[in-house]
C-alpha cells in the first residue's frame, strides 16, 4: 500500500524593515509562477499591506499580527499551523516573511532554507549588528545595489561575508528582478517539508519575561521583575 503524502517546501525570509524583503519575493514568486504553485504567510506587529501586492497577482496570502507580542516568538508558536495550511492548500511552496523589527532574533529552522534580505543602504557596519536572523541565513540577497559604488557594493558583501561565511551572497534588484532567476534556482533545490514538529530552530530565542513583558508601564526600580540587564554606569 502506497501512502498519499503531501509535502512543500518551507522558505523562511528574514530581514530589516524596508530591506526589500517583499519586493524580492514578489519577484521570486513570479519566476516560480509558471511551473510552481505558492502561498505567502506575512508576519508583522500592527499592520501589513503587503496583502494586497501578493493578492494583486493571484497569491494565497495569510497574514499574521503579533500585536504586543514579540513577532518572533509570534512566529514559532505559529509555523507548524501554517504549514498545515499550506499543505491543506497544497501548495508546492510556501514562504514566509517576518517582520524584521529585532536583528537579534531569527526565524530560521534548522532544515529549512533560509533567506536574509538587507539593503546596501543600511551603513557599512550593519553586518555586525545583525545577529542571527543574518549569521544563520543560507542566502544573504543584498538589495539596493544600483544605488551605491560598484566599491560600496564589495566592501558590504565583504561584511556580510564576515559575519556569515558559509552563506550564499547574492545580488538582488527588487525593482527589476535581476537575480531572482538565480535565487528561484536555489529554491528549487530546497529540501522538502512534512511537518515542523520536533523540528528546532537553528538558533535559541531572546529570553523575554519581565515586567515590562507582563504590561507594566511605570518607571522604576521597584516595577523591575524578572529578566533584567543593567548597564554598569
Amino acid at each position: 500500500m502506497v501512502l498519499n503524502i503531501e509535502i512543500m517546501k518551507l522558505i523562511t525570509i528574514s530581514g530589516p524593515p524596508s530591506s526589500g524583503k517583499t519586493a524580492v519575493l514578489l519577484k521570486l514568486i513570479a519566476n516560480l509562477q509558471q511551473q510552481k504553485s505558492a502561498g505567502v504567510i506575512k508576519f508583522d506587529c500592527l499592520y501589513a499591506n503587503e496583502v494586497l501586492q501578493f493578492s494583486k497577482i493571484g497569491i494565497p496570502v495569510k497574514v499574521g499580527l503579533s500585536g504586543n507580542l514579540c513577532p518572533d516568538h509570534f512566529f514559532v508558536s505559529n509555523i507548524q499551523d501554517g504549514v498545515d495550511w499550506g499543505l491543506k492548500q497544497g501548495f508546492d511552496f510556501l514562504f514566509t516573511e517576518s517582520a524584521g523589527l529585532c536583528n537579534r532574533c531569527s526565524p530560521h529552522i534548522k532544515n529549512v532554507l533560509a533567506i536574509c534580505v538587507i539593503d546596501n543602504l543600511m551603513g557599512m557596519d550593519t553586518p555586525r549588528k545583525i545577529g542571527p536572523m543574518l549569521r544563520m541565513a543560507d542566502i544573504v540577497a543584498i538589495t539596493k545595489g544600483d544605488i551605491v559604488s560598484q566599491a560600496e557594493r564589495e566592501v558590504f558583501a565583504f561584511r556580510v561575508r564576515q559575519a556569515n561565511a558559509k552563506a550564499k551572497i547574492m545580488f538582488i534588484n527588487g525593482i527589476n528582478g535581476q537575480g531572482t532567476f538565480e535565487l528561484s534556482r536555489l529554491v528549487l533545490d530546497a529540501q522538502e517539508t512534512i511537518t515542523l514538529n520536533e523540528e528546532k530552530l537553528r538558533f535559541s530565542m531572546p529570553a523575554a519575561l519581565c515586567s515590562y513583558c507582563l504590561g507594566e508601564t511605570k518607571i522604576g526600580l521597584e516595577y523591575q521583575v524578572g529578566n533584567l540587564k543593567k548597564i554598569e554606569f
